[in-house]
This record gives C-alpha cells, structure tokens and sequence, in this order.
C-alpha cells in the first residue's frame, strides 16, 4: 500500500494580503502622523479614520500594523494624505487609504516572500 503525502499550501489571495498586512499599517500610519503631526486626539483620529479609539490606541502602541514604512517618498504620500483627511470627510479617507495601498503594493509591501 502507497501512501500518498500532500504538503500543505496557503495560498493568499491579494485581498487578503491588503486585509492582514496593509490596511493594518497604512491605518496606524495614518493615525501616528493625525495625533503627531496634526495634533488630534486618539477619538478624534479614530473619527477621522472611522474606526475604534481602542484600534488606534493599539497602533500607537505597535500592537497592530507591524510592518514598517522606510520608502521616504510613500512617508512624504502618507503625510499628504493625512492632511486631505483632516480636511475632508470619510470619502477622502477611504480614497486616500486605497491610494496608499496601491502606492505600497507597487513598492511590493504584502507579496509574500
């Protein structure tokens, strides 16, 4: 009798990627540079990202989005972005998140290695 040994594979699909890696790190970008560039509060930043003061507490405090943004020119785009958030409303937030995303994703962040 054979036995046939199949090794396990995960596979993520790219939305998954974004969901697990990149939303989590473009997040906490966002509400570091609101609270430290722009001085809101924790609940003010979690309004203007329309999430959780508890999630935002949790990236300040690196509990959450644990990878780290070194590429200067997408630093310069998030800092961009977080000063349209401040001046628009969920809309801009929602289309500056994706243009960060897909910033990221063209530098190669969230491909597994």
């Amino acid at each position: 009798m054979n036995i046939l040994i199949v090794e396990r594979m995960t596979i993520k699909i790219d939305c998954e990627e974004i969901v697990w890696y990149l939303l989590p790190l473009i997040r906490k970008e966002f509400a570091k540079s609101l609270i430290k560039d722009h001085g809101l509060t924790q609940r003010k930043a979690a309004e203007k990202l329309g999430i959780t003061e508890a999630a935002v507490s949790q990236y300040i405090l690196k509990k959450r989005g644990d990878l780290k943004v070194t590429d200067v020119r997408i630093r310069r785009e998030i800092k961009t972005s977080t000063k349209r958030i401040i001046e628009g409303d969920i809309q801009i937030m929602k289309t500056e998140t994706c243009r960060i995303c897909h910033l990221l994703r063209v530098q190669g962040f969230g491909k597994e290695k």
